[in-house]
């Protein structure tokens, strides 16, 4: 049993309950009442949404595989590098885009569990 694996699950389930649930009522719904959007670009969007809805929970369950089966440490790998690329990409974005992290905290939130992930995968190996 990896407790940090399984603390990195706990914490990206944390993030895509926080994503599909308050995230849902200020972009989602939102996004879905806009008027002025195309509905192609509109709808592209919602699917996406749901996208990362599905990823979000498949990385919980691969640190959660990984947490509890060591011969399954490649799931956790995964995982960890999927989210330290979300992490990236959150930390990247605001500044680029001229926006304040309290606006856009996306990446903040993997930072946690990328340090769980990889601390993680590096005890899992010795």
């Amino acid at each position: 049993m990896n407790g940090l694996l399984l603390a990195a699950a706990g914490l990206s389930a944390a993030v895509c309950l926080l994503h599909t649930f308050a995230g849902g009522r200020t972009i989602a719904v939102p996004l879905l009442k806009a008027s002025d959007l195309h509905p192609v670009p509109k709808y592209v969007a919602y699917y996406c949404w749901h996208i990362v809805t599905i990823v979000l929970a498949m990385i919980a369950v691969m640190f959660a595989i990984a947490g509890v089966r060591a011969e399954s440490l490649d799931l956790g790998l995964v995982a960890t590098v999927l989210t330290a690329s979300f992490c990236l990409l959150g930390l990247a974005v605001p500044p680029l885009k001229k926006q304040k992290y309290s606006q856009m905290p996306q990446g903040w939130l993997f930072l946690p569990i990328v340090l769980l992930g990889g601390l993680g995968i590096l005890g899992g190996v010795s």
